[in-house]
């Protein structure tokens, strides 16, 4: 097993290789583009006093990669509003891709593996691209206190280097910018041998983001980015999404007490972190707005706050009686988060009649 790097403190600048060549080596030249050191500290929105300091391995990736192209994500928060209940969880809330064209300039397309992961991934990154690729996060060195070398999670990194003769690569994650190399190289990429073992394996999932024109800025990206809420108000649910995760819980309070803690930590992950960490988001997203000439009632963004407490009060209070054996329904926590959601979507929508 290769030695992780020493964990960082908190908002500490993180300096790792980074590729900076733009255009791809010449015909038949095998050359390494150049490298310079990326200086990479997490963006304000991953910092400070926050009730979910992650959220979920796609929109923590786009915070950073965003604020790596020197770009503010604040502005790309307007989405938030359309987080509706799905009968088993939360809307997996994500950038939506063209919101991400029209207020930053930057492209997804999805990237073709037709020979090996790693040529592809050099291809790109040698282009100035990062490339968005899920891997198992048994090999992200990163996760130390989660799932590094223990467990087998799907996760979204972003690579914007990778060295392969010296076996090494630079990737977002979560609520930073990392290196990894060695047989962690080797596992991301699935040049271990027992891969050799799985012939059929599939190819996973990948895409690549690309500057393909000047971000918005100041006045224009304001304006962009409140004409995209005002569209996204318009698809909304109908009908507090809340009060239908009430109306459904006690069923799933009877799954909980069956399977116990080991269920419950993916049902919190995919109910309370995603509403509570998506509810944060919208109300740094309101204050962001107010912040910049907007009239925005401060009792807005704070009833959206308190969605996001309270779902990380429920998800406290339920595992300790899920620990116990305990059925209990939270009604009081259903109360504050039912009342919380009137109190932010309703009003926001009616400011933007």
């Amino acid at each position: 097993m290769n030695p992780s790097p020493r964990p960082l403190p908190h908002g500490t600048p993180a300096v790792f290789p980074l590729n900076r060549r733009v255009d791809p080596p010449a015909s038949g030249s095998t050359a390494m583009p150049a490298v310079r050191l990326r200086e990479h500290a997490p963006h304000a929105l991953h910092q400070g006093d926050r009730v979910w300091q992650e959220t979920n391995c796609y929109v923590d990736l786009w915070i950073e990669l965003l604020h790596g192209f020197g770009l503010d994500p604040r502005a790309a928060f307007g989405f938030t509003v359309t987080q509706d209940f799905e009968g088993d969880q939360f809307t997996f809330f994500k950038f939506p891709l063209e919101d991400l064209d029209r207020l930053y300039g930057t492209q997804v397309q999805e990237l073709a593996i037709y020979d090996s992961l790693e040529a592809r991934v050099l291809a790109q990154t040698t282009r100035g691209h990062t490339v968005l690729v899920e891997v198992d996060g048994y090999y992200l060195p990163n996760t130390r206190a989660t799932s590094y070398r223990r467990e087998h999670p799907k996760t979204t990194v972003g690579i914007d280097f990778i060295d392969p003769p010296a076996r090494r690569l630079g990737y977002f994650h979560n609520t930073g910018y990392h290196l990894l190399d060695g047989e962690d190289y080797d596992g991301v990429f699935r040049k271990l041998p027992q891969f050799a073992d799985q012939p059929d394996l599939l190819f996973p999932y990948v895409e690549f983001a690309k500057q393909a024109r000047p971000a918005l800025e100041g006045t224009a990206l304001v304006e962009a980015s409140a004409e995209l809420l005002c569209a996204h108000l318009s698809r909304r649910p109908l009908s507090n999404p809340i009060s239908h995760w009430r109306a459904a819980f006690p069923e799933h309070l009877e799954t909980l007490l069956e399977r116990g803690e080991k269920f419950f930590h993916p049902y919190s992950f995919n109910l309370m972190r995603q509403l509570g960490a998506n509810f944060e988001f919208l109300s740094k997203y309101l204050q962001w707005l107010g912040a910049q000439g907007f009239d925005m009632p401060p009792a807005i963004p704070d009833a959206a706050q308190s969605i996001a407490s309270e779902s990380m009060v429920m998800q406290f209070r339920l595992v300790r009686a899920i620990t116990r054996g305990r059925r209990d329904l939270c009604e009081d926590c259903f109360d504050v988060l039912e009342s919380a959601y009137e109190k932010t979507l309703p009003p926001l929508a009616a400011l933007a009649l």
